[in-house]
């Protein structure tokens, strides 16, 4: 494939949000059929995991841990940077513009490092994903109330779950996403920095499809 990498539509914003904001959450929010619901219920449960659809305003690459971590480095370091990041359960999911999850594996068929890449698991249209929690629930003081640094804010506890948080953490309200065609060169990108798989005729290859979950 081509080493040039397409570019973004816009510049992406810092990596270093690990919070969602409060534009981020309206934006997470638009993929629920019912937005208000959603938002009073963050209002009750802050450090609550949510599930939402894909297709709408999201599609979601869900790639295991390490492949995931090397394919965001990619795209930060020699790339236009990433649209929201969160690790989950061992895997990463990657947020992209609807439609990746279609047209990502059949590009990847027709790429002669595509056997470097591990099973994607691609979810879009009909598909829905657990998102982490707007906030990671913030650890107590000696005295029992939550531990608030004025510089870094809430303090997280040690002992509340670790499986499900934000990488890059959304922002504004309408994030820069990442298409198929950014996906595929950071998927590509990242097998080569593996340096241990040698490409296979494209032919050969068969690349595990769309997974529903």
């Amino acid at each position: 494939m081509s080493e040039r990498l397409p570019e973004p539509p816009c510049t992406p914003a810092s990596p270093m949000a690990a919070y969602v904001t409060l534009a981020g959450a309206d934006w997470l929010a638009s993929a629920s059929p019912r937005p208000d619901a959603l938002h009073a219920r963050w209002a009750l449960e802050p450090a609550a995991p949510s599930v939402l659809p894909c297709g709408t305003a999201f599609d979601v690459i869900n790639a295991p841990a390490l492949f995931g971590r090397r394919m965001v480095d990619q795209l930060w370091s020699d790339g236009p940077g990433s649209g929201p990041v969160a690790a989950h359960r061992g895997r990463i999911l990657l947020f992209a513009a609807p439609g990746t999850a279609q047209r990502l594996p059949a590009l990847l068929v027709w790429e002669e490092w595509a056997t470097a890449v591990p099973p994607l698991l691609c979810h879009g249209s009909g598909d829905a994903v657990t998102v982490p929690p707007l906030r990671p629930r913030p650890a107590a003081g000696a005295d029992g109330t939550d531990r608030i640094d004025p510089v870094t804010g809430p303090a997280e506890d040690p002992a509340a779950p670790t499986g499900s948080r934000w990488l890059v953490a959304p922002g504004v309200r309408r994030p820069w996403l990442p298409g198929p065609d950014v996906l595929l060169w950071a998927c590509v990108r990242a097998a080569r920095a593996t340096g241990g798989t040698e490409p296979e005729p494209a032919a050969q290859h068969r690349v595990a499809a769309l997974a529903r979950g």
